[in-house]
């Protein structure tokens, strides 16, 4: 029985599976918006999360336990210089899982792990093109 047991394996052994989600964390602060699994957004988010909280209070301490966890020194400073002042009147939920299709080569259900306020937005530049062949035209 598995009674008070957190987390998910995930088909890992235990260092593996701290390196990845370290890994999947890094790239989540340096892009915003990271497409994986269901489960391993799953997993990534509560870190996530507590890293976004942590950036709140710009401490020297604060900083050095964020370096525990990212894997770069340039996420780390990115996550205290852009993300925690964005967040810093927000109480909590900065992150959101969005559900996509399964992957084709093994049927996993993917979905897109994002931070509140990244939506993707359509590029301009099109539009800009068309006014511009319209204007011509």
């Amino acid at each position: 029985m598995r009674h008070l047991v957190k987390g998910r394996k995930l088909g890992r052994t235990t260092a593996h599976r701290r390196a990845m989600l370290r890994n999947l964390v890094t790239s989540f602060i340096e892009k915003e918006r990271i497409t994986t699994t269901v489960a391993k957004a799953k997993e990534a988010r509560p870190m996530a999360e507590k890293l976004i909280t942590l950036a709140k209070s710009d401490t020297l301490h604060a900083r050095r336990q964020a370096l525990r966890v990212l894997a770069k020194e340039s996420a780390v400073t990115r996550l205290f210089a852009e993300i925690g002042p964005r967040f810093s009147e927000r109480p909590g939920g900065y992150t959101r899982i969005v559900k996509l299709d399964i992957r084709k080569g093994d049927g996993a259900p993917m979905a897109v792990l994002e931070m509140i306020g990244s939506e993707f937005k359509k590029k301009e530049k099109k539009k800009k093109d068309k006014d511009a062949k319209a204007k011509k035209g």
